[in-house]
């Protein structure tokens, strides 16, 4: 199956999330509504971002790559040890990886039969769909943005990036909304109001 039959099957953007999911109605939702909910959706979330960079070290150690660690503008950077003018191939694989993992990994979520709608499964999937809207939008230029790098092995423009992976958001966040299971997916009730964000230090 190619690259983007995989990722057409995946299936735009997290703000598609945001509303519809926070007005659904409370009585779907399946998670149990604790003072442990965000940081469970939390530590969800950094799987999904630490399974992202774990996908672009396979990819390199893969292609017989030497990846290596830094910091670019004082960000943690995965480097592909890959020369891109030489071997553009191998470099849109690596940096076409995370992103793809993280969206047959939301697939996967969405599609296998499961007891649905947990904090730590909810924070996979919000990880997932917000590191989409975050390359596709301010992270779609730099210098070691995962999209321009996409573009620049031409492989694939930036526009064409950006319509394949937002479109595969955007399918899973229209699922997400539809489904009662991730009823107020960005959001829990509390005391008959809905409370929006995270909260910093401990719960009443």
């Amino acid at each position: 199956m190619s690259f983007l039959r995989i990722i057409r099957r995946c299936g735009c953007t997290a703000l598609l999330v945001v509303a519809p999911t926070v007005g659904r109605a409370q009585a779907g939702d399946s998670v149990v509504l604790s003072p442990n909910y965000w940081k469970i959706f939390g530590l969800g979330a950094t799987t999904s971002i630490l399974l992202h960079e774990a996908a672009h070290i396979t990819v390199a150690l893969a292609v017989g790559a030497h990846p290596t660690f830094g910091f670019d503008k004082l960000r943690p950077t995965v480097y592909s040890g890959i020369n891109s003018r030489i071997e553009p191939h191998k470099q849109f694989l690596f940096s076409a990886a995370g992103l793809t993992v993280q969206s047959l990994i939301d697939e996967g979520i969405l599609d296998i039969p499961h007891t649905r709608g947990s904090a730590f499964e909810r924070g996979m999937l919000g990880g997932g769909i917000g590191t989409t809207l975050f390359y596709l939008t301010i992270g779609r230029t730099g210098s070691v943005s995962d999209v321009d790098f996409m573009a620049r092995t031409r492989a694939l423009s930036k526009a064409q990036v950006t319509l394949i992976f937002g479109s595969v958001a955007a399918i899973h966040s229209i699922r997400i909304s539809r489904d009662p299971h991730y009823a107020n997916f960005f959001a829990r009730p509390r005391d008959g109001r809905l409370d929006v964000g995270v909260r910093l230090g401990a719960a009443p």
